[in-house]
């Protein structure tokens, strides 16, 4: 069986390139921060107050104190530095952050994303997600492709509260990549194991299959 998750976080990371500044968001996105290869200069910026977030500590390295936006602990890497949630609000919404690499529960064909609440459930506010959309530079969205009921959670509409209207520049999912543009939702790689066939069948939106996807 397919490690998707490992498959999707090994894809994200492509998106980094050297000498960015990168948030993370919470769930999937988080597993990037390990996977990043040695030599790449990058500094990973959390909205709670970080800047320079280094790998997953080990057990003797756990500091309860250091945490990123989703409470787990991390490490500092060379350089790091701390601040209070207002600057680092205004680093986001000043343009400060090259790359958000977030998860969604949901992506529409127009880039529309639902990523923050279900309702009836209870949650414990917006976090950083609408300013991240509206303030990074680039926002690369990673998720599974369908719910674990077997739904299509790349949809024609977004169901669920919207994070923000047309504002994912790329999509990774475990089965394929898209991109936003304004042709369209276009299909520009398929995801080992998967097939152009098994997307359009698990897939509710529209989209364009790249020209060097078609037979």
């Amino acid at each position: 069986m397919r490690d998707t998750r490992q498959l999707v976080v090994n894809r994200a990371v492509q998106e980094i390139e050297d000498g960015m500044y990168v948030n993370l968001g919470i769930g999937m996105p988080t597993l990037v921060a390990d996977a990043i290869p040695a030599g790449v200069n990058v500094m990973l910026q959390s909205e709670n107050g970080m800047l320079g977030i280094g790998p997953y500590p080990t057990e003797a390295e756990v500091d309860a104190d250091l945490i990123n936006a989703g409470k787990e602990t991390v490490t500092a890497a060379m350089g790091a530095a701390y601040f209070d949630s207002a600057e680092s609000f205004a680093m986001i919404r000043g343009g400060h952050i090259d790359l958000a690499i977030l998860g969604a529960m949901e992506v529409s064909e127009t880039g529309d994303l639902a990523n923050w609440m279900i309702p009836g459930k209870m949650v414990k506010g917006m976090g950083g997600a609408m300013d991240l959309v509206v303030g990074a530079k680039r926002v690369v969205v990673i998720m599974d492709h369908v719910s674990k009921h077997g739904e299509s959670k790349v949809k024609q509409a977004c169901t669920l509260p919207l994070t923000g209207k047309a504002v994912v520049n790329r999509l990774i999912t475990d089965l394929a990549v898209f991109d936003f543009t304004d042709e369209g939702m276009v299909l520009i790689e398929v995801m080992s194991g998967s097939s152009v066939e098994e997307i359009r069948e698990k897939t509710e939106a529209t989209f364009i299959v790249a020209a060097h996807l078609q037979k």
